[in-house]
């Protein structure tokens, strides 16, 4: 059958692809790719305290992931609102929803005996978009060119069709049996079936991604999800999508595949980067506040500066770190060290730790 944009992809083959080939640039590629999260993984692993900085890089992959279907956050409303927990504009709490989504998915499929299931794939997608949306089950979906209305795919249809490619998709994912490849090139695979089924009416591209970050920690190349895949992804977006096509409708494998494995790469150094700049700011940090704050130095208050690195004196308290009176003398000792820089917001003051802010910022 001749594929045809206009008419649903029922007949979407399953993986692995037939004839598949990898070449030498792919096998090079892959070779870095898996150096490259290895050292991730053993930076991680090392860590005293892993999930102190998991929080803030997930925020991030979070922010990329959401802009690359133009949910648009800055960074000083996203960490406001994380410290807040309400009073956010709607693309922030997408944004926020993100991340509880990715611990919902690993949380889902750590219960499953480490399976990676639809259902992980539902509750992430309803944990993204806050509703009980399910798998679509009524025609009429197609992607559309945002700027000439033209259509550039129409995935399958309806509801039987794409349980029963999940299905399938679920297979290859969990069964190693399924295939012998190398788990960087499936993933690869799976990220474009996942894609191509579209199974969501809205979603797909997060959750899609979120499966990625899930797959990196089921096949034990990652210990926790701290890749930031979406920032390659944002920055070439327009490639991103262009390669999806060509594999649908060129068959187009090999530079699909080159694509992802130069984001892990690029991503892996940069987390790596990333979270070595944070480990040495905290060992700064932590002589500079016990010289500014002497035998009232709080660890948890350093703890608490990196993983909401927007503080403010009710939030101190709402932790149990210090009462009023004492949070508000510590913020004040390390604005007047310049550890901390306070931002008046209509009423609220905020102390940031801008340092941070600026690694997290940092290409």
């Amino acid at each position: 059958m001749t594929y045809n944009k206009n008419i649903p992809f029922n007949e979407l083959p399953g993986l692995p692809p037939v004839d598949f080939q990898e070449s030498q640039d792919i096998l090079r590629h892959l070779a870095k790719a898996s150096r490259y999260l290895g050292e991730l993984k053993g930076l991680c692993a090392s860590l005293p305290d892993p999930h102190l900085l998991i929080n803030t890089i997930v925020l991030q992959e979070s922010k990329n992931s959401s802009a690359i279907e133009n949910i648009v956050t800055t960074q000083d409303e996203l960490y406001k609102a994380a410290t807040e927990g309400s009073t956010a504009s709607h693309a922030t709490k997408e944004v926020l929803n993100y991340r509880e989504a990715l611990y919902a998915g690993l949380e889902k499929m750590q219960t499953q005996k480490n399976l990676l299931l639809t259902n992980t794939m539902i509750e992430i997608v309803q944990t993204i978009k806050q509703n009980k949306s399910g798998i679509r089950n009524t025609p009429g979906t197609a992607l559309k060119n945002a700027i000439n209305g033209e259509v550039v795919y129409t995935p399958p249809c309806c509801e039987d069709v794409l349980r029963e490619k999940l299905t399938a998709l679920e297979k290859f994912i969990n069964d190693p049996e399924a295939s012998p490849l190398d788990p960087l090139i499936k993933m690869a695979f799976i990220h474009y079936q996942f894609e191509a089924i579209h199974p969501f009416a809205d979603g797909n591209g997060r959750t899609g991604r979120i499966v990625n970050a899930l797959y990196l920690v089921q096949q034990g190349l990652l210990s926790q999800p701290v890749l930031y895949l979406s920032s390659y992804i944002v920055k070439y977006k327009a490639e991103y999508y262009q390669l999806l096509r060509g594999v649908t409708e060129k068959n187009d494998w090999h530079n699909w595949i080159m694509y992802i494995l130069t984001a892990l790469i690029e991503t892996a150094q940069l987390s790596t980067k990333k979270i070595r700049n944070m480990l040495s700011l905290k060992e700064e940090m932590e002589k500079k506040m016990k010289q500014v704050l002497g035998a009232s130095f709080s660890y948890d208050l350093l703890q608490l500066m990196f993983t909401l690195p927007y503080l403010k004196i009710e939030l101190l308290e709402k932790k149990g770190i210090a009462h009023r009176q004492t949070a508000s003398s510590w913020l004040k000792k390390l604005t007047e060290d310049q550890i901390l820089k306070p931002q008046k917001i209509s009423r609220t003051t905020y102390f940031i730790n801008y340092q941070l802010m600026e690694i997290l910022s940092s290409d």
